[in-house]
């Protein structure tokens, strides 16, 4: 996307010091599974990034994401600042359902970035099943939907 710096996966807003994937996939951890995106303002704004979020992934279905079920699938934006929240509640109330949204929105704290196999795993990883079926659609939603905004 048209000013994204990077996205680093990872895990945030639970209670355990520095968890590993498998901690989190138990769901004992608390945290959900993130992506640290560092973007360039002067480029994208905070607002088109949520745009983006809440176009491709379902913001209606509570600790769900497709087959994936459990806390550490939530819907989630950790902001980091009353801006970004505010920015968060804008854009959820100009979608087409807004009482339907159960995403969670909570000041950022620790994020604990993923293994290294997690990093850039669509790239590396195009023809795993799981690519293939969950990611790729959102990839294409993406590239369908926010065209203006590809690289």
């Amino acid at each position: 996307m048209k000013g994204v710096l990077s996205v680093e996966s990872g895990y945030m807003g639970g209670h355990v010091e520095d968890p590993s994937y498998e901690a989190v996939c138990m769901g004992t951890t608390g945290h959900a599974e993130v992506v640290r995106i560092t973007f360039d303002p002067a480029q994208v704004t905070f607002r088109d990034i949520l745009r983006v979020f809440f176009g491709i992934h379902d913001p209606t279905t509570l600790n769900r994401q497709g087959n994936d079920v459990g806390t550490q699938y939530r819907s989630a934006i950790f902001y980091h600042s009353p801006e970004q929240l505010a920015a968060a509640r804008e854009v959820i109330a100009a979608s087409e359902e807004p009482e339907s949204v159960v995403t969670e929105m909570t000041p950022a704290v620790i994020f604990y970035e993923a293994e290294a196999y997690h990093q850039e795993y669509f790239a590396r990883n195009p023809h795993a099943g799981y690519c293939q079926y969950v990611v790729r659609p959102k990839v294409e939603k993406f590239h369908r939907y926010f065209a203006a905004w590809n690289r």
